[in-house]
Formats: structure tokens, sequence, C-alpha cells
């Protein structure tokens, strides 16, 4: 099932928590939670997503805002694995796309290592082989999330939907669980979650309105 906004978030699927003592959506009750999913091959995640969830850290964890990273993978599995992830957060060491981007924005030490360091806990989302085989139900859910308005389509373009996800499917490697379940769109994304550990709000991209949004969460 595809976790809605206004629903009861459910708990983030993660294999390992890679930086951090364990915790989860149940774990931090009573907070405001902000979710910054990334992948390590992801300039944009390194250009806007990270600075702006480790800026949302600084200001707010000590008035009741847990932020926790969930590094995940939706494509070139050879590079967003968890060993890259853990010389990410060891030593501040990028690759690829990252590197190449952030090292023309002058943004990296020697060349290839980030001027900070993420000082939140950061999981990896939990990884699954794929099959091959592609259920219903699963289609379902990637329709839901991403063509609200399906029921409007003539039989031939529900079908070449269809169809389109399936191909999707057929592409992927692996299954992310959390960036699955929460019917994410790319990376960076954000999932914010209130007091009382409902889902308000799930974002792609850059966030301009994030922080303002965080403070509408902690006066609620």
């Amino acid at each position: 099932m595809v976790a809605k906004v206004g629903s009861k978030a459910p708990n983030l699927h993660i294999s390992r928590w890679i930086q951090g003592l364990p915790t989860n959506i149940d774990k931090e009750k009573d907070n405001v939670i902000l979710v910054e999913v990334f992948q390590v091959n992801c300039p944009g995640c390194f250009l806007y997503g990270i600075p702006q969830a480790i800026d949302i850290y600084n200001k707010y964890h000590k008035d009741g805002v847990t932020v926790l990273g969930v590094a995940t993978a939706f494509e070139d599995f050879d590079k967003n694995t968890v060993e890259n992830l853990e010389i990410l957060l060891a030593k501040g060491e990028t690759i690829g796309e990252t590197q190449r981007a952030l090292s023309q924005y002058g943004q990296l030490i020697d060349g290839k290592k980030l001027p900070y360091k993420i000082p939140f806990p950061v999981g990896m989302d939990l990884l699954e082989k794929e099959t091959g085989e592609t259920g219903q139900d699963k289609i379902n859910d990637i329709i839901e999330a991403n063509v609200p308005a399906f029921d409007s389509y003539s039989p031939s373009q529900k079908a070449e939907i269809v169809e389109r996800v399936k191909q999707y499917l057929r592409s992927k490697e692996y299954s992310a669980q959390t960036f699955d379940e929460f019917a994410l769109k790319g990376t960076p994304s954000t999932i914010l979650i209130d007091k009382k550990g409902i889902l308000r709000d799930v974002g792609f991209g850059q966030n301009d309105l994030l922080e303002e949004h965080v403070k509408s969460l902690l006066n609620e």
C-alpha cells in the first residue's frame, strides 16, 4: 500500500542504520519528523536537499524536530550502494555524477570530499531484488500515486499508461521499499510527519517552502 498524506505514516524500511542510533517514525513520538531521501549518485541531493536538511537540523533539532536521512536507489544500482554510503558518511568522499557536479561548482575539498558532515542519523533503504513479475497491485499503486485522474482517461490511454508502468517495473533491478511505499518521484525528496505521526507532505526536488512548513508543524 502507498502511504497517503493525511494518514498515519508507516515506518521507514531501513536495511541498516549507517550513522546514528537506530530509530524510526514510531520512536520519534511528539516530534516533527523530516526525512531527507537521497541517492549517493545524485548531484541535486548534495546541491540542494542535504544542505537544506542540515540547515533545518541545526536550527530546530533542539525545538522538537527530528531529521533523518534515507539513502535509496531507484537507478544506478552499481553506484547507489551501501558501501559508497559508508564511505560518504565516514570520509565525506563523493562519487560519480555527484563528484563531477560539485567539483564543477567548487564545492568539494581535494576534488572529492564534502566540506561538511551530515549531522543526523542516516540509514540505507531496504532494497529487494526484483523477480520480474509485475503484480496488478503494484501497478495500481504506482498509477494511483502518479496519475490521480487515471479514471478520466480513455480505455486506450489507460492501456498505454499501464504498459508504461509495466515497462518501468521490468527495467528495475531492485525495489526500494521506503521509496516505493511513499511513492517518491525521484531524489532529493522530503517526507514530513507531524507530532501525531500523521504524514503531512511528500516533496520532490528543491523545496523553498520546506522550512516554513516545518515551523508551522512545530507550532501546532
